[in-house]
């Protein structure tokens, strides 16, 4: 697996965000606060030497996180290195987990991608919002 391309279950970033549309033949969550679909968005932090970016995908079903996948585009190589122990540990971490409790700390080592991540995932929730 590429440090910088790796695919996985969630992820996120700063500034930089985008957030998708759900799928064609999504729904809308039954008692939940979102619309169930996959929903992308793009998240940046800082490290000491370089702004780092990733992009993050989830799939919602009744508010929970049923896959997620997450891209680093990092620009250092210790950056690297860090995206993509946050990438293979991310998965375990936030699927089966009601997106409102998601709040990523340190994955696999990596805490600042961590901020991203926590970016990302604010902006698909106000895209996803019923």
């Amino acid at each position: 697996m590429a440090a910088t391309a790796g695919i996985v279950a969630l992820a996120g970033c700063s500034p930089s965000t985008e957030a998708a549309a759900p799928d064609a033949g999504s729904v809308p969550a039954g008692d939940g606060t979102y619309v169930d679909g996959t929903y992308s968005a793009d998240g940046s932090y800082a490290t000491p030497e370089s702004v780092e970016s990733i992009s993050v995908t989830v799939t919602l079903s009744d508010d929970v996180i049923t896959e997620v996948q997450v891209v680093g585009d990092a620009q250092a190589q210790e950056s690297q290195q860090y995206q993509s122990d946050f990438i293979g540990g991310i998965s375990d971490v936030v699927v089966g987990q009601d997106i409102d409790e998601i709040s990523v700390s340190r994955v696999a080592g990596s805490s600042l991608t961590s901020g991203g991540f926590n970016q990302a995932i604010e902006a698909i929730k106000a895209e996803a919002a019923a």
